[in-house]
C-alpha cells in the first residue's frame, strides 16, 4: 500500500499553509482530537530539516524523531586575575540528540507509523471528541448492529495490515 492510500485510509489530510509549503514543511491533521483541549485535531509536521514534530498537543511543538545519546564536550576554564581563561582541557558529557530523517518519503513513513502506534492504537478507546469509551460499553452499543461490527472488523484488519507494512517495510 502506498503512502497516499495509507493516509486516505487513516483519514489524514494535508493542512499546510502556503508559507509552510514554500519552506518545505508539510502539516498533517489526524481525525483525532487532542486530549488537552478536545477542540482541535492533532497535527503533526514533516520539516525539510529532517525533523518530525507534533504541532499542537502540548505547550510547544515537540520532536517525534528518535533520540540517541551523543558525546559532547565543553571547555574547562580557570580564573586568572578576575578573568575566565580556557585551560585547554575539555570535559565530556552525554546529551540526547535527535536522529534526523533527511528524505521526505522516509519522514512520512515514520510519521504514519508513529501516528498509528501512538494515536490510533494507544488511544483506540477514545472517540473523536477525545472522551474515553470503555470496551464493554462500546460492544454493548454495537450489539444488534452487525453491519457496524463488520465495518469495524474490516477497518481493524486494514489497520493491522498497515502496521505490518510499517514494521517490516
Amino acid at each position: 500500500m502506498n503512502l497516499k492510500e495509507q493516509m486516505d485510509l487513516l483519514s489524514i489530510k494535508d493542512v499546510s499553509t502556503p508559507r509552510q509549503t514554500k519552506n518545505g514543511t508539510v502539516v498533517w491533521q489526524l481525525p483525532i482530537k487532542n486530549n488537552n483541549s478536545g477542540k482541535t485535531f492533532i497535527e503533526v509536521a514533516s520539516f525539510s530539516t529532517g525533523y518530525v514534530r507534533n504541532q499542537n498537543s502540548g505547550y510547544s511543538n515537540y520532536q517525534l524523531n528518535k533520540r540517541i545519546f551523543v558525546d559532547d564536550y565543553y571547555p574547562e576554564y580557570k580564573s586568572e586575575q578576575g578573568h575566565c581563561v580556557k585551560t585547554g582541557k575539555y570535559h565530556k558529557y552525554k546529551s540526547k540528540s535527535c536522529i534526523l530523517i533527511p528524505n521526505e518519503k522516509d519522514r512520512l513513513e515514520y510519521l504514519i507509523a508513529y501516528c498509528i502506534k501512538n494515536y490510533y492504537i494507544k488511544r483506540a478507546n477514545e472517540v473523536a471528541d477525545g472522551a474515553y469509551v470503555s470496551k464493554w460499553y462500546h460492544e454493548y452499543q454495537l450489539e444488534g448492529q452487525p453491519t457496524q461490527v463488520n465495518k469495524i472488523k474490516d477497518l481493524e484488519n486494514k489497520l493491522a495490515t498497515i502496521q505490518r507494512i510499517a514494521d517490516h517495510g
